[in-house]
């Protein structure tokens, strides 16, 4: 059973509602979603995701040892540049998923909640003789989120990981209160979910399952580099990209804004035609209230099916927009 993170002191904040799995220990809202979406899109606020594992690496070898490992090209990896990558099985299939920086002594990580056990397990299983070292850091940093545009003032003490999505940054978890008394107002896990949502990004247990390969996410081009040397899963990718296709595919949902309920992760999707005793084409990833769009959501479907069917998931209508093309 995974390790859960500690629950953020930022729950004593007014107004937090405690998020829901996976990510529980962190505020889904502050009392009005829609206002933090608003305020997180247009670059103001930041986002309690102390939640998340944070795993580092040091050592004189660790980015050429890393780049062994990942899907990403790490090994010269400059100071202050953020990537992403994932850890492949050795059929393809997506084990883990890693937000990185390195600040030119360490390699900075943070993942799913209660991943970093397993990542650690088989980050250590694959030292050898490589002089690295890796730690769980969870415990003692913390990751909050500036969204893109803010001009808000970084401390001294944080590592940045800035991204066209806006900044994480690797804070001492015992400046998580100082910090929102600095840089509020506090918003939701709900409002960013809903934004990455809408931009189409994939997550780690949401948008996969025990038999997602990369291709089917969109995370070819940006958590995986076509060419790089030898890594494990690496057939796989190849031989999808020159050769075939993917199985599924993601696509992004407009929901029907009559339904009281959003569809939760793993309802079924069908043909609109078909209703709902239809044959199951795929299921619901990630549902969300947009502040402006209204109810969305992300689904992994069959390759097959067509652009430009209407879908139904479970009993919400749904109109698909094309995000991994077929």
């Amino acid at each position: 059973m995974p390790r859960p993170s500690p629950a953020s002191p930022l729950l004593s904040l007014p107004g937090a509602v405690p998020a829901e799995a996976p990510d529980e220990g962190v505020a889904a809202h502050y009392g009005d979603l829609f206002r933090e979406q608003r305020a997180l899109a247009d670059g103001t606020g930041f986002v309690d995701l102390s939640h998340r594992g944070v795993v580092t690496v040091t050592g004189a070898e660790r980015l050429s040892w890393l780049h062994l490992l990942l899907t990403q090209h790490v090994s010269d990896l400059p100071p202050g540049h953020a990537t992403e990558a994932l850890i492949l099985s050795a059929h393809g299939h997506i084990e883990h998923a890693v937000s990185l920086v390195d600040d030119g002594e360490t390699t900075w990580m943070h993942t799913e909640p209660g991943n970093q056990e397993a990542l650690i397990a088989y980050l250590e299983s694959m030292k050898f003789f490589y002089r690295v070292e890796v730690a769980d850091r969870t415990d003692e940093i913390a990751v909050v989120h500036l969204p893109a545009g803010s001009i808000a003032e970084v401390p001294a003490k944080a590592v940045v990981r800035e991204t066209a999505h806006g900044r994480d940054l690797f804070l001492p978890r015992a400046d998580l209160e100082s910090f929102a008394a600095d840089h509020g107002p506090a918003i939701g896990v709900l409002a960013l979910e809903a934004l990455r949502v809408e931009a189409h990004r994939p997550r780690l247990g949401l948008e996969t399952d025990h038999r997602t390969i990369p291709h089917e996410l969109g995370w070819i081009g940006t958590a995986v580099h076509l060419q790089k040397g030898c890594y494990r899963g690496q057939e796989t990718v190849a031989r999808v990209h020159n050769l075939g296709k993917p199985p599924r595919r993601l696509v992004f949902l407009h929901l029907d804004g009559s339904e009281v309920h959003l569809p939760p992760h793993g309802t079924p999707v069908r043909l609109a035609s078909d209703g709902e005793e239809g044959r199951q084409l795929g299921f619901i990833t990630t549902s969300a209230r947009h502040h402006e769009l209204g109810p969305i959501a992300l689904a992994l479907v069959k390759r097959n099916v067509p652009v430009d069917a209407p879908l139904m998931a479970g009993s919400t209508a749904a109109a698909q927009e094309v995000v991994v093309e077929p």
